[in-house]
């Protein structure tokens, strides 16, 4: 009962739930996020902080970066397959995206 209290918790919170709709379209650092959510650093690692906790995403190091990406065992949960099944990202949050990995964002911030 516990986990699904903070999985319930974890997307309750509508920038928490973009970050994860994003990462269902593949793995992000938190630079591409920043960028693509118009957000500040502090926030967007808050709320990778809250998604980690909750089993709902991993993350791997590259380097000095840290990749995030969707936790495939909770990708399997029915709740989880509804709420990909149901919701869809913004307009603008797939522009964004889609500026993000054309533009190469994640190689332009490593070379800083």
């Amino acid at each position: 009962m516990e986990k699904m209290g903070k999985l319930f918790r974890a997307l309750a919170d509508e920038t928490r739930l973009r970050i994860y709709l994003l990462l269902l379209k593949g793995e992000l650092c938190v630079c591409e996020l920043v960028d693509i959510l118009n957000m500040e650093q502090s926030r967007i690692s808050h709320s990778l902080r809250v998604l980690r906790e909750a089993s709902l995403v991993d993350d791997r190091r590259e380097g000095k970066w840290i990749i995030y990406s969707v936790n495939p065992e909770m990708s399997r949960n029915g709740i989880i397959q509804g709420l990909r099944d149901e919701l869809k990202l913004s307009t603008q949050d797939l522009k964004n995206l889609d500026r993000c990995k054309k533009e190469k964002l994640r190689e332009k911030c490593k070379k800083r």
